[in-house]
């Protein structure tokens, strides 16, 4: 009672004397900022805070550490947006971390399209203006199960620029924070009003070259979120000594590889960077990451019509695997049309004839289905429709007006 008192009568010299306090928690140190107008300084943001740094900012605010648990609540399980709706919290704190420039961390969604199968994709727009895709991907399996997959982005844009890729084409802005990864995940659950079950790096961007911020997000997602590891795919084109560095920590989550080629000279026509990356090189990277984790490598294989789909290619992608050990698992995903593509979906055909001649040679492979083929779901597609470059922060009303119809 005598805490609230104070607290009521001299909240704004009571915030003053907090200026450039900092709190430390095992995994990564938070400053509390003098009080300032939001304006006049950087935002502090709650999303992707663990339970226990929000329990020593509301102490270093003068709160019970009780507050901080209410926080973790409000942000994780019931996705409150921003902090004066915050009922269960005094006033007074609300107004202090607002009056600090804290702010919860979510960005308004620009633009949501609903395929006829339920897959969902999302544009969410960004603090600078910039657009972002995230895809909600419900599966209902034969057991009466639900399934319900994000897809999430780890850059805006991607600078890898494979040649099949719609995001590649758009261009690239920057990576994202560890927050806006995982407010992807939030906005798809808010969506469904159901829990997400499984996570994907799979949207725009490498992750691995925003390795620093794919990690914390995923700490969020395992820890705070509690999506389990082994539901989280991290998924990359291979960038040179980062599925080392990845191994390192030992995730239980599952590597995917997108491999799309059964030979080095076809895959750097693919795959650009491939040139600083030889086949080799990236494979015994992958077979030490499994003797490293213990966990199996997934390969993903876009499969382009008349370029990669003969059986002669998969003869040749299972000889590839088989030198670099065994158990592999390959991911075939028919090629989803885009807009200005050279590239075209193989017949069922082929498709069904490439994975004979896989599994014939013992190696297992599965067609992923594809989902959204009405709702610009590949890849980076949404957006390009909505953002043909970088948006400029002054853009925000002219691209309101300028959006295009998409097909249903």
């Amino acid at each position: 009672m005598a805490m609230g008192a104070l607290q009521s009568g001299c909240s704004v010299s009571f915030a003053r004397a907090l200026r450039s306090r900092t709190f430390t928690t095992i995994s990564s140190t938070v400053t509390v900022p003098s009080l300032k107008k939001a304006s006049q300084m950087e935002s502090r943001l709650l999303l992707g805070l663990s339970e226990e740094q929000l329990q020593q900012l509301a102490l270093d605010f003068g709160q019970k550490s009780f507050r901080g648990k209410q926080l973790y609540h409000l942000l994780y399980k019931r996705k409150v947006k921003e902090i004066q709706e915050f009922s269960q919290l005094p006033l007074e704190f609300r107004n202090d971390l607002q009056e600090a420039g804290w702010r919860v961390g979510r960005s308004p969604i620009h633009k949501a399209v609903t395929a006829a199968d339920g897959t969902t994709k999302l544009l969410i727009k960004l603090d600078d203006n910039r657009l972002v895709e995230t895809v909600g991907i419900p599966v209902k399996d034969n057991d009466g199960s639900f399934r319900l997959t994000a897809c999430v982005s780890s850059q805006v844009g991607c600078p890898l620029r494979c040649s099949f890729c719609a995001t590649g084409k758009g261009g690239f802005s920057r990576n994202l924070k560890s927050h806006e990864i995982v407010e992807q995940v939030l906005a798809i659950e808010e969506l469904f009003k159901q829990r997400v079950t499984n996570v994907v790096f799979m949207g725009m961007g490498e992750p691995m070259l925003n390795m620093k911020e794919v990690l914390e997000a995923h700490r969020c997602l395992n820890k705070d979120i509690l999506i389990g590891q082994r539901m989280i795919t991290i998924s990359t084109v291979g960038v040179p000594n980062t599925i080392k560095k990845l191994a390192s920590y030992k995730l239980q989550s599952t590597l995917a590889l997108s491999l799309h080629a059964p030979n080095q000279s076809l895959r750097e026509k693919i795959v650009p960077s491939a040139k600083s990356y030889p086949l080799n090189a990236i494979m015994k990277d992958c077979r030490d990451y499994f003797l490293e984790t213990r966990r199996r490598v997934s390969f993903e294989y876009t499969l382009l019509a008349g370029v990669n789909d003969s059986v002669k290619h998969a003869i040749e992608l299972a000889e590839l695997l088989h030198e670099w050990g065994r158990g592999h698992h390959v991911n075939l995903i028919p090629f989803n049309p885009i807009d200005g593509s050279e590239y075209k979906r193989p017949s069922k055909k082929s498709v069904f004839a490439f994975v004979s001649a896989l599994e014939s040679r013992k190696v297992t492979a599965s067609v992923r289905q594809t989902r959204g083929l009405d709702a610009s779901a590949a890849c980076g597609q949404l957006r390009n429709e909505f953002q043909k470059s970088p948006l400029l922060s002054g853009s925000i009303n002219q691209e309101s007006h300028s959006e295009v119809a998409l097909a249903s």
